[in-house]
């Protein structure tokens, strides 16, 4: 297949993945910003400019730490996404949230390729879920509870995956989130979290990821 683009937020992140990726893997790995909008951004430049040069990105993949629901989400565990849900993305009603789409707008949820999910998720022991994308990260036990019961499939949450795949989806490329978890979604504890044991998981991770998407095509799914 074509290249792969890793979009992580932040360096730290980008380098947990390119620490496991070869120069000559074909995997290239971004530090686009945190938040939605400028992981967006910054994915819609890169996914342009490579192909207007001829380059062009075959998958775009998601990257880093994230939050995880209890029980099905432990810290330190990898999670794939089988769909990325705008988790924030709409309106807050007297009864309660209203997605963007029952408003009559866009989409707030993508899914990736179910062959490459299985594959990733039989590679590294990830466990497989939507990942939600927020705005605002959760720091209070009554919102995680409303998370869960809008949204119970829900694994973890992190703050660029669906940015992302609105990037990859607009270049008509397939898109894969993968999230290493450092920490409970929940009451807000910053000491608690385990960022180094999180970024170690997924430098290992994606050391048996990469084959993978190295090998992966989408007209196998």
């Amino acid at each position: 297949m074509g290249r792969v683009l890793v979009a992580t937020a932040v360096p730290v992140e980008r380098d947990a993945v390119a620490q496991a990726c070869p120069g000559d893997s074909g995997i290239e790995v971004i530090a686009g910003g945190v938040g939605p909008a400028l992981a967006a951004a910054s994915v819609a430049s890169a996914l342009t400019v490579a192909a207007v040069h001829g380059e062009p990105y075959g998958l775009v993949v998601s990257a880093g730490i994230g939050g995880g629901f209890r029980p099905g989400a432990p810290v330190g565990s990898l999670i794939v996404a089988d769909e990325v849900v705008a988790a924030d993305l709409g309106a807050e009603t007297e009864d309660g949230f209203v997605p963007v789409t029952e408003l009559g707008f866009g989409t707030v949820r993508h899914e990736p390729p179910a062959d490459l999910v299985r594959r990733a998720a039989e590679a590294t022991g990830a466990r497989t879920g939507a990942v939600l994308t927020v705005s605002t990260v959760t720091g209070t036990a009554a919102r995680a509870a409303a998370l869960r019961e809008r949204h119970p499939t829900a694994l973890a949450e992190a703050m660029e995956g669906f940015g992302v795949a609105e990037a990859a989806a607009a270049h008509g490329v397939p898109v894969l989130e993968i999230r290493a978890i450092s920490n409970p979604v929940g009451p807000r504890d910053r000491a608690a979290w385990r960022i180094p044991d999180a970024l170690a998981a997924l430098t290992e991770g994606f050391g048996k990821l990469a084959p993978v998407l190295e090998g992966w095509n989408r007209h196998d799914s």
